[in-house]
């Protein structure tokens, strides 16, 4: 008889916590976010409460809205090198950039954070949408969309071959022989495409886990295609379990396409709880937060995802649907669509929209005691909607211990997570397979 299926959780460690306005809070740590001790122990807390993995946004510019909120943070793979050595089993997933890096520095700094975790590494792939990063790096302008994921397809064929140009049993570290590695195992990838001229090896033995996770973060056209190919872990959005249940059927069936196994690609979208011990009670500690958002952040954060400068209007006033250009490049965007399907679908104030995004960036924000909490994530589990669950407390490091010591409870008395680890590396607790090296019948190696 075959165990029963068991949800995947992350911890999404945002510095202050998900509400744009946590870090104004009483209750935030708002004095720590460069305190990597901080880091460490929200990621003990995830551990001890066996959560399947943390997980660190970032991106290579700063946004233009730091007047009103944190919005610097740690590298994420230092930190997560740093929290490897605080911890034991759970997961570290940080964010990396396609456009912005080169596959061999990459390879290198990810293959060395799951040696030094013991097989815990993830790597969120992601293009980057921040058009402002382009001048760090000194190009003209931002790249397209469809150029972005172009580059990052060929990226992944790169990186991918880096990482298994060691073939598991490559070192001999034989010293009576006097002999370190079999070279007949160790492979030039000898890559020459439109982007990328790279010939290889990586300079680092096969890591524990083969190669890290691949996680992946985009709903657009081009980024579900991308993430049905590549992806093992979706990070995603969704406002409404209909929109999530589209989502996940339609990324199994074109992970079919693929050749691949739907069981080996987890689907997780975000949710951001309220919880307290009536739904009164959730709904008044939520208010308590969007009281203290600042509509200039708050219109800020609407006009780069919809494009639409909403500074002149009245906040209490009808949201201006006619204004949105759904032609606009912006308009392939995952979370352009998101924020036009709330406004077609529920007719809100400019204020009331900015409320609903304020709490987690169009993720799923949801208010109620813990049982409401759990039975929604249950009815998404059980019917086709998600795989788990990227939990991203609306502030830390309170939020997040509510959920753990309350919500988590009932998932377990309901048999739906964890007790405790069964395996060491990322890929046991999502369950996934260590892939094979590419080159492992390979002829051709290095002399």
């Amino acid at each position: 008889m075959s165990e029963r299926r068991q949800l995947s959780l992350n911890l999404f460690i945002y510095p202050g916590g998900h509400h744009e306005a946590a870090w104004r809070h009483k209750d935030s740590a708002t004095d720590r976010i460069l305190d990597v001790t901080y880091y460490q122990e929200l990621a003990q807390r995830a551990e001890a409460h066996k959560f399947d993995a943390v997980f660190f946004a970032d991106g290579p510019a700063l946004a233009d809205n730091v007047r009103y909120a944190q919005r610097f943070r740690i590298e994420p793979i230092t930190l997560l090198s740093a929290i490897a050595v605080a911890t034991k089993r759970i997961g570290l997933i940080a964010t990396a950039s396609t456009t912005y890096t080169e596959p061999y520095n990459l390879a290198r700094l990810f293959a060395s954070l799951d040696h030094i975790s013991g097989g815990r590494a993830g790597w969120n792939i992601v293009t980057t949408t921040a058009a402002q990063a382009a001048q760090n790096f000194g190009l003209p302008e931002h790249p397209p969309h469809g150029e972005r994921y172009e580059r990052a397809r060929e990226y992944l064929d790169v990186i991918t071959r880096l990482w298994d140009s060691w073939e598991d049993d490559a070192v001999i570290n034989d010293p009576a022989s006097g002999i370190f590695a079999d070279t007949s195992k160790i492979h030039t990838i000898d890559h020459v495409g439109k982007h990328f001229r790279v010939r290889g090896p990586l300079n680092i033995s096969r890591s524990p886990q083969g190669r890290p996770v691949y996680v992946q973060a985009g709903s657009s056209d081009d980024g579900r295609a991308f993430a049905a190919r590549f992806a093992e872990a979706i990070f995603t959005a969704h406002q409404t379990l209909a929109s999530a249940q589209e989502f996940y059927a339609d990324i199994k069936r074109q992970a079919k396409g693929f050749d691949r196994h739907p069981d080996q690609i987890k689907i997780l979208p975000g949710i951001s709880p309220f919880i307290a011990s009536t739904q009164v009670e959730a709904d008044r500690l939520q208010d308590e937060f969007n009281e203290l958002i600042q509509p200039e952040y708050s219109l800020t954060q609407l006009r780069q995802m919809i494009g639409l400068d909403l500074s002149g209007f009245n906040l209490d006033g009808p949201f201006p649907r006619h204004l949105i250009d759904t032609d606009s490049a912006r308009g392939v965007a995952s979370r352009f669509k998101l924020v036009v399907d709330i406004v077609d679908r529920e007719k809100p104030t400019i204020r009331q929209l900015v409320q609903r995004l304020a709490g987690a960036r169009g993720h799923w924000v949801i208010a109620g005691p813990p049982e409401k909490i759990a039975d929604n994530i249950q009815t998404w589990f059980e019917n086709g909607a998600a795989d788990g669950f990227n939990v991203m407390p609306p502030w830390l490091p309170g939020g997040f211990d509510i959920f753990a010591e309350q919500v988590v409870p009932i998932l377990r008395k309901r048999g739906l997570f964890r007790e405790e680890y069964a395996g060491t590396t990322l890929r046991d607790h999502y369950g996934l397979t260590r892939p094979a090296s590419l080159f492992s019948n390979a002829i051709q190696a290095i002399a």
